[in-house]
């Protein structure tokens, strides 16, 4: 009975763990996905607050950071299309690969790294990543 009792406690907190992995999962995308709407919305203070303190301390204004990413990253600031692919961790680090089709069709692969601050996600930078050789 004790092995019964201990199997149905380990599964019913298991199931309260992947509860708490999916919440996690969905606030991450959504915190990147409101990021990208206030870009689309040249919202760029909004864009802004969803950045670290890390980011925000190197761009030091809203106007910068979106010229920023208005001139090094147009597929965010102007995506045709969105497509949350996995949540990895590395080292201790959370990064959400993040597949964008541009308003040419072309398909990007970015990796954002998200951290926590005083409860609420934010994206701790943004790496594009290189495309596979598809050719061959």
């Amino acid at each position: 009975m004790n092995r019964l009792f201990f199997s149905a406690i380990f599964a019913f907190g298991l199931a309260g763990w992947g509860h708490a992995q999916d919440a996690r999962d969905t606030a991450i995308q959504n915190t990147i996905q409101d990021q990208i709407e206030a870009f689309k919305a040249d919202d760029f203070g909004a864009a802004f607050s969803y950045a670290s303190p890390m980011i925000q301390g190197m761009f030091r204004t809203p106007e910068n950071f979106g010229v920023m990413v208005q001139r090094g990253y147009p597929m965010v600031w102007r995506p045709n299309s969105v497509r949350y692919l996995e949540l990895d961790e590395k080292g201790g680090r959370l990064f959400q690969k993040v597949m964008i089709t541009d308003q040419n069709g072309g398909l990007h692969m970015l990796e954002y790294q998200m951290i926590q601050v005083n409860g609420a996600w934010q994206i701790n930078g943004v790496q594009l990543l290189p495309q596979p050789d598809l050719g061959a």
